[in-house]
């Protein structure tokens, strides 16, 4: 791993930032300037200033999204902070632009204070048409995306939900090749923030028609002090809420004790976690996603000895990477499209399902498309558009 670091460091010093700005329109005369600047832009600043709803006519806002972190979860590497967290946010940017041709910026906010966060994205929204939120801790997490839900633009934080879009994809596909009913499955997700929670929110509304809602039935989460169940003192708002969807016969013990038959593990935790034992204990044909990075939470090779049919993690060198680049470009994309004012669950799960859907023929290593397949976008984005104008 020190190796690849090495490479990025000195790739990183070379190019001095993974993005740039640049004009759509070159300026040679006089008269351009005239059109482009003064006297000829206070025609379009007229328009807007007397209808609002111009601003989507007449500038970049419908095509450009804020890539907004507090720099406290970036990544494996925890609370680095804002100017840390830099590069990360370069690159999502960047991403949004190579797979969605979508403008976006890196906004990496000095503060931690949840009001501070979101009266900043308040203030700086006008420009935007989307707000990706992007590796913040919980529970703060959850408070910014739901305090700024009456935006009137999507404010979407990817940890959460991309992960549970990408992940449910794959596990639709897993379902597939293994002869299984995603309504009949017993899931034990391990971690309980941000991206745990959004997983087993989105998978209690699984349906294999997005317009009648047939939940998994079983889901169990799991935290550093084992199953989460309505006896234990220790749980904040957060956990106390999930309680109203998952475990609902109220289990208690450990994650080995939930994964006893199990027939899904979802990990959004820390790596080197289970055993091929952990494993044995699970149903057969035992579907694994270990998706802590960059260490999983059990190596493929050991998840297989231990029993499992099909393994996913989140590294690119291993077959099945459930990847939230396979998400986020075509959700905003949609959203943008339709000029979307949220992502309802609808619009998520009609993009698992559209994700899903670009594999032709899942097989045990190969239950998701690849990263690089350069059909997930539009296909993710006309699903996304099409759930959102369905209402």
């Amino acid at each position: 791993m020190h190796q690849i670091y090495t490479e990025s460091l000195r790739l990183h010093e070379r190019i001095a930032g993974k993005i740039t700005i640049e004009p759509k329109i070159d300026i040679h005369t006089q008269h351009d300037l005239a059109l482009l600047y003064s006297p000829g832009v206070a025609g379009p600043c007229l328009e807007i200033a007397e209808n609002p709803e111009q601003v989507w006519r007449y500038t970049m806002k419908g095509n450009t999204v804020a890539v907004v972190t507090d720099g406290s979860a970036v990544l494996g590497l925890g609370n680095i902070g804002a100017a840390a967290a830099i590069p990360v946010m370069e690159g999502k940017a960047m991403l949004f632009k190579k797979f969605a041709g979508i403008n976006a910026f890196p906004i990496c906010l000095n503060t931690q204070q949840t009001d501070e966060i979101v009266q900043t994205i308040r203030l700086i929204s006008p420009i935007f048409g989307g707000i990706n939120l992007e590796d913040i801790s919980a529970p703060r997490c959850f408070e910014v995306e739901e305090q700024l839900q009456n935006l009137g633009i999507p404010v979407f934080h990817d940890d959460q939900h991309g992960t549970a879009v990408v992940a449910l994809a794959a596990l639709i596909n897993a379902c597939k090749v293994l002869g299984k009913k995603l309504e009949d499955l017993k899931v034990v997700i391990n971690g309980s923030g941000a991206a745990g929670v959004a997983i087993a929110r989105l998978l209690r509304c699984v349906s294999n028609d997005t317009n009648v809602c047939i939940p998994v039935q079983s889901v169990l989460m799991a935290d550093t002090h084992g199953i989460i169940h309505r006896n234990r003192t220790d749980l904040n708002k957060i956990k106390q809420e999930m309680l109203n969807y998952t475990n609902l016969h109220n289990q208690r013990g450990t994650l080995t004790d939930a994964l006893r038959n199990a027939d899904v593990f979802i990990g959004v935790s820390v790596g080197n976690l289970l055993t091929p034992d952990d494993i044995a204990g699970m149903a057969k044909d035992a579907i694994v996603f270990a998706l802590a990075n960059p260490t999983p939470e059990i190596m493929p090779d050991e998840a297989i000895k231990g029993g499992a049919a099909i393994v996913g993690t989140g590294r690119s060198d291993f077959p099945n990477q459930i990847n939230n680049v396979l998400g986020f470009p075509g959700i905003f994309k949609g959203a943008l499209q339709v000029r979307a004012k949220t992502i309802t669950p609808k619009m998520k799960l009609a993009a698992a399902y559209a994700i899903a859907n670009c594999v032709d023929t899942p097989s045990a290593n190969a239950i998701i498309p690849s990263a690089l397949n350069d059909k997930v976008v539009q296909t993710v984005a006309e699903a996304v558009a099409a759930a959102a104008t369905e209402g």
